[in-house]
């Protein structure tokens, strides 16, 4: 059974910063591209950040100089380190494997 949790959302006022992590279980993790992804009340979903199996990563242009994506691939775990948080940031936040497993999200919060 395929299982992707995430933890470390919370409210957090707007230019502080978060940790959001993501563990896998149920898959290879170490052959799965994995994401971020984020979505706010009224709006469509939208990428955040991947990172690839070989470590590439990308970021969404909103975020671009304020959030980080890693992995480490021995303990399953993907992470998205957020800094400068604003209160547009706000969103549940989803991780997913390939875009075909999908975790039940963390929100965030930021006020202004």
């Amino acid at each position: 059974q395929v299982q992707l949790v995430e933890s470390g959302g919370g409210l957090v006022q707007a230019g502080g910063s978060l940790r959001l992590s993501c563990a896998a279980s149920g898959i290879t993790f170490s052959i799965y591209d994995m994401g971020w992804y984020r979505q706010a009340p009224g709006k469509q979903r939208e990428l955040v950040a991947s990172i690839t199996s070989d470590g590439w990563t990308n970021l969404g242009d909103s975020v671009k100089g304020r959030f980080t994506i890693s992995r480490e691939n021995a303990k399953r775990m993907v992470y998205l380190q957020m800094t400068s948080l604003k209160p547009e940031d706000t969103a549940t936040y989803y991780c997913s494997a390939n875009q075909i497993y999908w975790g039940k999200g963390t929100l965030v919060t930021v006020s202004s």
